[in-house]
């Protein structure tokens, strides 16, 4: 094992637990009696209730709405199928803070768990939708088949046959979603719909991460943990490939009869309201506005920060997933297991929680870095690495080791067999973890509003920034150009996810 891959990964490694020894000491130095006291309490307790409701009514029916839509696409002779399958993902490029904007628009009295939890499918129910797809498109169909001829009908066959083979695809969309809800802030504040993070925020402008804070981060760091512990239960270890090749034919499609017209019809409505309201609402504003709005040097400031950042964090995060990604797949062990572990649950936690961990560390430990550029792309490197880890370790596996020890037995040093063939296989990988990393950033919120340099403005805190001070036709602008550069990004997973399916 290189001593350098060793060194960088285990650095990494011990980076990534920065946020959660944070809220431990926190906890720790606050003392019991205090913590008690300010965790037990009727505010933290509404909290807690906001955000327990909002996952156990959200995260259900994106299940529902992903799955169904899933089926209809892949299993049913639905006209337009193919249409409808790009229209379903299409709703991911819209941010959950623009949908709401869209939507507040329409609706300025819309507030409180039902409207957060309409807002909230909308924007995440894809997370759900894609990977069933894929799945569902490359189950063999044998065991539909035979189950049918034993007498099964299409719904037996679907929740005893199909939907336990969509167990992890459904697990990990759960989880997602989950995850998601925990960290948005955005969209419920502009819904006036109080969650842990909005509670968090509005904690650090008055008191500047004060004990309440502190305490209110380790609760939601606790139910991120709860929520990694139930999917990884809820996932099982079952096996869910077979030896062979399976059956070589197309999934049959069942007929919809007398269904197609109302099948059609929530697929309109789904689409309508996920897509055709926010992109109706931003060109309204946009025509409202004028050309004026277009000429701001904000705008083009906001948009060559975002770039920017954008990509210094897309390099960051895929160059620190090397190390991580080179020991997973040439050297795996307990090592490796551990360490992607750590930055799992890293990523795993709301952008807020790693950005107040940043700020305490760096005010007491560095402070000159302080709101500084590397500072908030180590935190992007965190929050992101497992998009970039598990493209490109994807990506290493399918480079065969042995070409790699044939360039060293030729005459070439370790360093330079893997920048000429190794490197060069996983390049594809490689950017597309990039990418994927590149869209995080763009679209991400409250991390870089702690800790953006001073003057530093993207076009998501523009966005919000003129949105929450009720300027829609300011902030239409920089809704589109996220939507626009969000779409390209999507429509990559989505067909990655076809590619992964032999589609």
């Amino acid at each position: 094992m290189p001593w350098t891959v060793l060194v960088l990964s285990v650095l990494i490694g011990a980076l990534s637990l920065v946020p959660l020894g944070f809220v431990v000491a926190m906890t720790v130095a606050t003392g019991w009696d205090t913590a008690v006291a300010l965790i037990v309490r009727p505010r933290v307790l509404e909290l807690l209730g906001n955000t327990i409701w909002l996952v156990l009514i959200t995260v259900p029916l994106c299940l529902v709405i992903g799955v169904g839509g899933a089926w209809l696409v892949e299993r049913t002779r639905l006209r337009a199928h193919r249409v409808w399958a790009v229209l379903l993902a299409a709703p991911l490029a819209i941010p959950a803070f623009v949908n709401a904007y869209a939507w507040v628009s329409v609706v300025p009295s819309m507030a409180g768990l039902g409207w957060g939890v309409f807002i909230a499918t909308l924007s995440y129910y894809p997370l759900v939708y894609i990977p069933a797809a894929a799945t569902l498109a490359r189950l063999d169909p044998a065991l539909e088949q035979s189950a049918a001829s034993l007498g099964q009908g299409p719904w037996k066959v679907f929740f005893r046959v199909v939907l336990p083979q969509l167990r992890i695809a459904v697990t990990g969309g759960a989880l997602l979603v989950g995850l998601h809800l925990l960290s948005e802030y955005g969209a419920f504040a502009m819904m006036r719909f109080d969650t842990f993070t909005t509670a968090i925020m509005q904690q650090y402008r008055s008191t500047f991460n004060g004990s309440a804070g502190n305490m209110l981060a380790s609760v939601l760091v606790a139910l991120c943990l709860v929520m990694l512990v139930v999917e990884a239960r809820a996932r099982g270890n079952a096996r869910y490939a077979k030896l062979g090749s399976g059956a070589q034919a197309a999934p049959s499609r069942a007929p919809l009869g007398a269904w197609e017209v109302p099948a059609q019809a929530v697929l309109l409505g789904l689409a309508v309201i996920a897509l055709g309201v926010p992109l109706a609402v931003i060109g309204r504003w946009l025509v409202d506005g004028g050309a004026q709005i277009w000429e701001t040097a904000d705008l083009a400031s906001a948009l060559g920060q975002s770039l920017w950042l954008g990509l210094l964090g897309a390099i960051a995060t895929t160059a620190a997933a090397f190390p991580l990604s080179w020991l997973a797949v040439r050297y795996p062990g307990w090592l490796s297991k551990t360490l992607e572990l750590a930055n799992y649950v890293t990523s795993s936690m709301p952008g807020i929680v790693l950005a107040l961990a940043f700020v305490t560390v760096a005010l007491h430990a560095l402070p000159s870095i302080y709101q500084t550029t590397p500072l908030l792309v180590i935190a992007y490197v965190l929050l992101f690495l497992p998009r970039a880890l598990v493209s490109l370790r994807a990506g290493l596996a399918q480079a065969p080791k042995e070409l790699e020890e044939a360039a060293r037995a030729l005459g070439r040093r370790p360093a330079a067999a893997f920048f000429r063939v190794t490197l060069r296989l996983a390049a594809p990988a490689a950017a597309g973890g990039a990418a994927l990393v590149f869209l995080a950033v763009l679209n991400e919120l409250t991390a870089t509003l702690l800790l953006a340099p001073t003057g530093t403005s993207t076009l998501a805190t523009q966005f919000w920034n003129l949105s929450s001070g009720i300027d829609y036709t300011g902030a239409a602008p920089y809704a589109l150009l996220m939507i626009l550069l969000s779409a390209p990004m999507t429509y990559l997973l989505f067909q990655q996810s076809k590619k992964a399916a032999g589609q």
